[in-house]
């Protein structure tokens, strides 16, 4: 019993450092996310940086879905990078993980690198954007670089945080206990309009 109980767990410490080590040459990925009141508007600062053994080349990009309240003309990019925000989902060679069901569609953002080649690991820089919102969610990021070794497309989905869509189009939904008080209370007013016309 014993034995097998460490053979699982040496297959499971074999699993996890291989998810890690393919983690560690994915694609670009944000390093770290701030967010700063900016007039009446909030300031989404991202850096992002390129890890070990991938290239960034000219026209690799990442893209940031679902961003809500994005406020038209405020997105800045480092040098030598372009940025491109539209309504709609862009075709990218990667699968895309932007499908919240809702309509109108939340902004993407994709940054798009427009300068020689270089190598991780290194920062990128700083990618921002003011949005009306300044509460965080959980946001799809996706990005596309080639690996330097064996020169195969790198793709990568994660996460992380930013303005939340749904933050714009969260219903208010009543909390059950109000829902209860509500029901109790209907049958009680009726019966006071009812007394009410008896008396009259």
């Amino acid at each position: 019993m014993a034995r097998r109980i460490w053979i699982a767990r040496l297959f499971t410490a074999a699993f996890v450092a291989l998810a890690i080590s393919h983690s560690a040459s994915a694609g670009i990925i944000p390093a770290s996310v701030t967010v700063t009141p900016d007039g009446g508007n909030f300031r989404w600062t991202y850096a992002a940086v390129l890890p070990t053994n991938l290239l960034l080349q000219s026209g690799n990009y990442f893209t940031i879905y679902d961003v809500g309240g994005l406020v038209p003309g405020t997105i800045s990019t480092p040098s030598g990078w372009t940025a491109r925000a539209s309504p709609e989902a862009f075709a990218t060679p990667i699968p895309n993980p932007h499908d919240t069901g809702l309509a109108p569609d939340p902004y993407i953002i994709t940054f798009t690198y427009t300068g020689p080649t270089i190598t991780g690991q290194v920062g990128l820089g700083n990618f921002m954007f003011d949005s009306t919102i300044g509460k965080g969610s959980t946001l799809p990021w996706a990005a596309s670089n080639l690996n330097a070794l064996s020169g195969a497309t790198d793709p990568n989905i994660t996460q992380t945080t930013g303005p939340g869509f749904h933050e714009i189009l969260r219903p208010l939904v009543p909390e059950p206990t109000t829902l209860a008080l509500a029901g109790l209370g209907l049958p009680v007013i009726a019966l006071a309009r009812r007394l009410r016309r008896v008396r009259s």
